[in-house]
């Protein structure tokens, strides 16, 4: 019993650590961008994007072939997912799946190591899931990227709705997508450590931790390109203000 009190006390601890930091993330790209790489990133992409669409037809392949090496990592990972998922559902409807290893110290029954394994699945899903979505914004903006805009008549209807702000937004929409499902699939190491026992899941938790936090995380001020060229492009998401998607 006590060393089953180690899976109700240490998974849940290791897991709520991740989501507060994850809440504490989220809060401080909406409100402080420019103190974090990813509100960095977004707002270096919208001025790249700027940049390919002032003039199509000499950056056009500049940008398709961008947008081409964005969609090869999800793709590649979102294989690994699906792979990794089908491997796991072997081992749960197998003979394995009611084997308890001798070296774990925590909960062996076999309800417990399905659990785990079920944990790790969702992870892995979910990871999946994302990858997709991110190919999918990706593949859409390798289009709307390369519509020329200035041969578009004011009065159209399009040139209301297709603008630079807008494939901006998609852009950054499917690296949203790409870091949730990298995010999906690190979770899965300290669950995949779960098996065992709790005690490397919790370590496993608070190293993942402070990995993230170093890359999270920017440590230089300012851009590097410069604050001014930026700002004059996204005046509403300067430093400290709230990044726009």
């Amino acid at each position: 019993m006590e060393k089953q009190m180690l899976d109700f006390t240490l998974v849940p601890a290791g897991v709520l650590l991740m989501l507060g930091y994850h809440i504490w993330l989220l809060f401080r790209i909406l409100k402080h961008p420019n103190k974090t790489v990813i509100g960095l990133n977004s707002h270096c992409r919208r001025y790249w994007v700027r940049a390919m669409m002032e003039d199509v037809s000499k950056n056009g392949v500049l940008s398709v072939q961008t947008m081409r090496n964005n969609i090869m990592a999800p793709s590649v990972l979102a294989s690994a997912c699906i792979m990794l998922c089908s491997a796991i559902a072997v081992l749960m409807s197998g003979k394995y799946g009611d084997r308890s290893l001798g070296i774990v110290f925590g909960d062996k029954t076999p309800l417990s190591i399905s659990i785990k394994c079920f944990a790790i699945l969702v992870c892995f899903l979910t990871s999946f899931f994302m990858n997709v979505q991110s190919i999918r914004y990706f593949s859409l903006a390798s289009i709307l990227i390369n519509v020329p805009l200035k041969k578009i008549p004011p009065h159209h209807h399009s040139h209301n709705h297709l603008t630079v702000e807008y494939v901006g937004s998609i852009v950054n929409t499917g690296s949203y997508f790409w870091s949730l499902a990298q995010r999906a699939f690190y979770f899965s190491f300290p669950l995949f450590l779960w098996i065992f026992g709790p005690i490397p899941m919790f370590l496993s938790c608070i190293f993942l931790l402070l990995m993230l936090y170093l890359v999270d995380v920017s440590f230089r001020s300012g851009w590097p390109l410069g604050l001014s060229g930026l700002d004059e492009i996204h005046p509403a998401a300067g430093d400290g203000g709230p990044l726009t998607v």
